[in-house]
Order: C-alpha cells, then structure tokens, then sequence
C-alpha cells in the first residue's frame, strides 16, 4: 500500500503544481465560409472516422502507393519514431525510480595470512542481496514520472504530426506531376495548332496567297510554341526526379507507377470533400502539433516540482544480506551471515541559491512552453481559415475560369475562319490562340489549387493518412507508439484527443 500510495503522490506531500490546462482561446465559429456554401460536393459532416479514410477515398492506388512509400523514407518520421524510443525510456527509468532496487552478488575469495608459525589459507564464498529505495516524501520522483508521461505523449503526438506532413507533401507533389502533365496536353495541343497553321502558310506563301510577313509570323509562333513545350516537359522531369527523392523509389519505378494508369494521366486527383462543422476548439484538438504543445506544457509544468522537490530532505532505506561460506586450512565449510537495514536522512543545507535557481528556471521554462502552445493554437486557427479561404475563393473563381476558356475557344475558331477565308489577319489569329492558351493553363492551375486548397485544409484540421477507426485519447501514447523490433502500423493520431479538463497528468 505505501509503494502504491507513493507510485502517484509524495508520501507527506507533493509539491510543485498540479497541471490544469487553461480554457482554448478561439473563436466561437469559423469565419471563412464552409466548404458546401457554394455548391461543393457532398461533405462529412465533422466526423473524424471520415477524415481517417480520406486518402482512401481518392480513388488512386498510385497516390497512396506513393503516400506509403514517403512515410517509410521519410527522416522526419524516422527521427520522431526514435524519439518516442528515447521518451518511452525515459519513462520507464522514472517508474523504476518509484520503486526499490534489488542487487545481488556472489564472489569467491582466497587468502592467506601467517604470523610467525604455518600460514593459515582461508577460503570465503559470499553471496548476497542488497537493496535500496528511495521513499518519495515530497512527491518529486511522482513529478518525475509525470514530467516522462507528458514527454512520451508529446513526443507520440509529434510522430503523428511528421505523417500527416508528409503525407500532405507526398500527396502535393504527386498532384504537383500530374498538374504538370495537364499543362503538358495543353501545350502539345497549342503547339500542332501552331504547327498547322505554319504549314498551311507555307503552302499558302508559295502559290501567292499569303504575304511573306505572315509566312515568318506562323512559323515563329510554331517555334514559340515547341520552346514552351520543351519547357513545360522539361518541369515534369523535375517533378519525377522529387517524387523519387521523396519516396526512395528508384526513377523506374516511379515512372511505371505514374503511367501504368492510362486513365490517370494527365488528371488531377479527385478529393473528397469535407466539412468543418464542430466548432474551432473542438477541431483544433485533432490537430497533433497542438497536443504535442499541449503535453510540452504538462511536461514543463511537472518539471517545476521535481526541481522544488530537491529543496526538501530525502529519504532512503537500504538492507544487505551475506551469507558466506568460509573454511580455514581444508576443514569443514561454515556459513557465516551478515545482515544490515537502516534509514538515511539526507538534508540539504547549503547550495549558494542552485535549487532556487533551479526551480526559478523550471518556472520560466514552463512560461515558455505555455506561450508556444497558445502561439500554436493561433497558427491552428490561422491555417483553417486560411485553407477555408483557399478553398471558397477557387470554387468561385472555376465557373468563371470555363466560361473564359469556352469563350476564348468560340472566339479562336472564329477569327481562325475569317484568316483562312482572306477576311482576317494572321496577327488576330496568334492574339486569339494566346488567349485561348492563358485560359486554359488558367483553369488548369485553378483545378490544381482548389485540390491544393482540400489538402491544405485536411493538414489544417489534424488529419493523418492511414484507416483506423479505433479512438483512443492521447494517453494511451506509450501503447499506441512504435517499439522497437515492431512493424510499423502507426495509431491514426486524428481520434486521439487531449484531456483539457486539468488535474495531474
């Protein structure tokens, strides 16, 4: 009962504060304009289980081959996995430190000693236990081990974290290639067009019927047109060569991946909507950088009666047991035994101020991490709205975007019919066709930023990448984290939340 009653508070007293987290300063309601407002497609109600299979629901087995890929590559990962390593041992030496310690030995030992007469040979075999415990008067080893629970779930929540970024830089990138190939299309297309119509000039120019200015102007738009081709294929190889520093595939790989697909190429991938209707605290739970701050706080907190626990006097039991074995000159063996057990008080007197000092440092290191976590809570809150707006103003402005490309393209079949007829000019016609092909790169790079704009917002509301539908809150951390030797199936992070409702962690 003692080891138990000491294991969560001091034996007398637990000093330092007990950690409560203060209420979330956000909003009562989001101020951008919810996806859905304006005839987006159907969204998931709030519900994080629908947030867990977004990937899934992309429709894309090149996409999350590649998201899978980047997760494994990925150092960001790595580095917080072996963090996690690092706290989860932590953890264990501060319950360990909660409990007694038991040592044993065994040893064999032969001497001699003479005075005078025939040496005596003494032979000893000792064996023995020896244990000791500190007895956690003031409760500093119980806010020692506070301060590594709260570490191993911050360091738990940030493992989440480094996967939804990669998975949101994975899943850009990707989108980054297949916008790329679009533009690729469009200007393969401008580019015969052009072809065309300096071919046609030429025929035209020798029997007479063209001037040779217009001869010259066709034929330098042909070559304008398979300069920006060239260009555009040439950032496509670039896009290829990031997906593959990104994944650790070899370029073969990613280029069968990227073309196995034929009814891929070329498309941007498809989101699934999705809809914010809890209110901003609720939301910014499920962001995993939010909790990581939120747990660096309760760390910190701890940390501060841990270090007011070395002002206050210690005290250990420790007890040995020898049993030894012993003969003298060859005779019978004899057991001999020891034993000793007794209490040590030790009193801190005088440090020059250091255990002051210590705790004063402890209090602003918590200062510290407690502004973090409000600055973090308003990065939250700025990314959401600006995702929001991100979002809003690409599904107003697509409309807009077709009604410019089919107007350009009525236009340019237009103005293209009056030049061959002899009615028009060739300078009207390449004005025209630069029209149609601004619109159409436009509506493309809009298409590209409202699916940029979905992502930017998934990332923004704490999503992860893999399918779990367990909800597990954060402080089931040590269970839910990588250990070594295990394969890596990471918990989904988005279901976990955090206990705001103060007390000791």
């Amino acid at each position: 009962m003692l080891l138990s009653a000491c294991g969560s508070s001091g034996l007398l007293t637990t000093v330092g504060p007990d950690y409560q987290t203060k209420p979330l300063k956000a909003a009562a309601n989001w101020q951008a304009p919810q996806p859905g407002e304006n005839n987006l497609p159907t969204a998931h109600q709030g519900d994080p289980a629908n947030l867990n299979r977004w990937w899934q629901r992309f429709n894309d087995p090149v996409l999350n081959r590649l998201l899978a890929a980047a997760q494994q590559e990925s150092a960001s990962v790595a580095d917080a996995r072996a963090r996690i390593e690092q706290a989860r041992a932590n953890l264990v030496g501060a319950d360990a430190a909660l409990l007694p310690s038991i040592d044993s030995s065994i040893g064999a030992k032969r001497s001699s000693s003479s005075f005078g007469g025939a040496p005596f040979v003494w032979n000893q075999l000792p064996a023995g236990l020896q244990s000791s415990w500190e007895v956690d008067l003031f409760g500093g080893l119980a806010r020692q081990e506070e301060a590594a629970r709260s570490q191993l779930e911050s360091r738990n929540a940030a493992w989440h974290d480094a996967r939804v970024s990669v998975a949101a830089e994975a899943a850009n990138a990707y989108l980054a290639y297949r916008y790329c190939e679009g533009q690729v299309q469009i200007v393969q297309a401008d580019t015969a067009s052009r072809r065309e119509s300096a071919r046609l000039s030429e025929i035209a120019g020798k029997a007479g019927f063209r001037a040779p200015g217009d001869v010259a102007l066709a034929n330098a738009s042909a070559a304008e047109g398979n300069r920006t081709l060239l260009q555009q294929q040439a950032q496509c190889e670039r896009s290829i060569k990031g997906l593959v520093a990104m994944t650790g595939l070899q370029e073969p790989e990613v280029r069968k991946l990227l073309t196995e697909a034929p009814d891929r190429v070329a498309k941007l991938p498809s989101p699934p909507a999705l809809r914010i209707d809890s209110l901003p605290a609720r939301v910014l739970l499920q962001r995993p950088d939010v909790a990581s701050a939120e747990r660096d706080v309760a760390e910190a907190s701890a940390n501060i009666g841990v270090e007011q626990a070395k002002r206050f006097p210690k005290l250990s039991l420790s007890g040995n047991i020898t049993p030894t074995l012993q003969n003298i000159n060859g005779g019978a063996f004899l057991l001999a035994q020891t034993w000793a057990i007794g209490p040590t008080l030790s009193l801190p007197l005088f440090d020059a101020g250091k255990r002051a000092a210590d705790v004063e440092a402890a209090r602003v290191q918590y200062q510290a991490a407690e502004s973090k976590f409000r600055s973090k809570v308003r990065t939250a809150v700025k990314e959401v709205e600006e995702a929001l707006v991100r979002l809003d103003s690409a599904s107003q402005r697509l409309p807009e975007g077709r009604k410019a490309v089919t107007g350009y393209r009525a236009n340019f079949l237009a103005v293209q019919q009056l030049y061959q007829v002899g009615l028009g000019n060739l300078i009207d016609v390449e004005t025209s066709r630069r029209n149609v092909l601004s619109a159409e790169m436009a509506l493309k790079e809009l298409e590209q930023e409202q699916v940029s704009a979905w992502i930017a917002l998934y990332r923004a509301v704490g999503g992860s990448w893999e399918e779990h539908d367990d909800a597990r809150k954060i402080g089931a951390a040590s269970s839910s984290a990588p250990s070594s030797g295990e394969s890596e199936k990471p918990d989904h992070y988005l279901n976990h939340s955090v206990d705001f409702t103060g007390g000791k962690s």
